[in-house]
């Protein structure tokens, strides 16, 4: 296995965002891209991301390949990569490590140590959603920013041509509402109503840096999936538990 890719930032920006939901995952790496598939530790989130191979200028693989890392130590190592460097990765199956080779001004050589996790494959679930939503990734940022003021959950309901967003304290309350345009496309077979953590939310729209554009898909008190597409590059989806307390 060797894999380069030429601008790192996308890889780099990936990993960012996954470990702030998730400590220690499985790269499922095969022929045409690394998937990783992970719950949290408090199973409220799942995490859903695929790195293609399109998106590298050296993708080699033979078969597959299925390797578990910690994500706070590949962090560390990726905080190191400059605005001009390849990186590259390989496994060193004699030393039971990731290497990771960075080159720029300079080459830098790092080995992470493969770690054993319980080989359990975390299926997907199918889900049934009530209402689509897809906008410009800022705006989706800017109300989760917005309703955080107020309060620990928000509820997105979607109406006929509306998605409204708000949150309500015991003294406070905002409300965003966003309507249909060129740009943002809402489509709802019926109301839907549900409530999610304001924390989870803050951390999965970090993923703003990875599209431009984001898609909403929930129903009524159900899960929510959140998607960040580059097409040919990168796929990034959370799919997040409701919030059922009365706050």
């Amino acid at each position: 296995m060797k894999l380069t890719l030429a601008e790192p930032k996308l890889f780099v920006d990936s990993i960012g965002i996954i470990s702030e939901l998730v400590n220690e995952v499985q790269l499922l790496i095969d022929t045409d891209k690394i998937e990783i598939v992970a719950m949290d530790p408090a199973n409220v989130a799942m995490v859903v991301y695929r790195l293609f191979g399109t998106a590298f200028s050296e993708y080699h693989v033979d078969g597959k390949e299925r390797i578990a890392v910690s994500l706070d130590a590949l962090r560390a190592i990726l905080r190191r990569v400059k605005l001009n460097d390849t990186l590259t990765l390989e496994v060193d199956s004699e030393k039971n490590k990731l290497k990771i080779q960075l080159r720029g001004d300079t080459t830098r050589t790092f080995h992470l140590a493969l770690i054993d996790l319980e080989d359990r494959e975390q299926r997907i679930p199918e889900l049934s959603f009530l209402a689509n939503v897809e906008m410009p990734s800022v705006v989706l940022d800017e109300a989760v920013q917005d309703m955080d003021v107020v309060a620990e959950s928000v509820a997105f309901i979607a109406q006929k041509g509306k998605l409204l967003i708000e949150a309500e304290s015991n003294l406070n309350t905002a409300r965003t509402e966003i309507d249909q345009t060129d740009a943002i496309k809402i489509d709802a077979q019926q109301e839907a109503k549900s409530k999610y953590s304001i924390e989870y939310l803050k951390k999965i729209v970090k993923a703003s840096k990875l599209s431009s554009t984001v898609s909403l898909h929930f129903g009524k008190d159900y899960p929510l999936r959140v998607d960040y597409i580059t097409k040919d590059k990168v796929s990034f989806s959370v799919i997040l538990a409701p919030r059922v307390s009365n706050d």
